[in-house]
């Protein structure tokens, strides 16, 4: 039923009968893979993809890069683990090349992510260098396009 996690992923609206039905299976059978996928971990939610630019929020997003020393009995993964646990953190990737970890970082103004930076991924006696790079504009998240058809401005300058 790798089927059934591709659907969810591409749209998690989808109701158990049209699951069903693009499966060809009952939708009892369905909705006990998807309570098995979700008891076992596979699925680990469902949520909205939201454009946070088109409400005009106070919202800044920052992808920060982090040299980290791993510890001898757990690697990477205390180190990890604790950044996790942080509100503002989105996400936590361990990665190969030029540095150990990806944070994905979501709060209300530039000062707040580099407040979180100096205050809370400085400190800590593991990070050993970091590199914040601010996100300007999504094009394109999860799959789907977030860019509406706009005319270019210099196209207008040319008419």
């Amino acid at each position: 039923m790798e089927r059934l996690l591709q659907l969810l992923e591409e749209n998690a609206r989808l109701s158990v009968e049209d699951l069903a039905a693009m499966l060809s299976a009952t939708p009892e059978q369905v909705a006990a893979k998807m309570d098995e996928y979700s008891k076992s971990g596979v699925i680990r939610g469902y949520k909205a993809l939201v454009d946070w630019e088109k409400l005009n929020a106070d919202r800044v997003k920052a992808v920060i890069e982090l040299r980290v020393r791993p510890k001898k009995s757990h690697g990477f993964d205390e180190i990890a683990s604790a950044i996790a646990c942080y509100d503002e953190v989105e996400s936590v990737l361990l990665m190969s090349g030029g540095y150990d970890l990806q944070l994905i970082l979501t709060g209300r103004s530039f000062q707040e992510i580099a407040l979180f930076v100096a205050k809370r991924l400085a400190p800590m006696d593991d990070v050993l260098s970091t590199a914040t790079h601010f996100v300007l504009r999504t094009y394109k998240k999860d799959g789907v396009l977030y860019v509406d058809e706009e005319k270019d401005e210099r196209e207008w300058a040319t008419l």
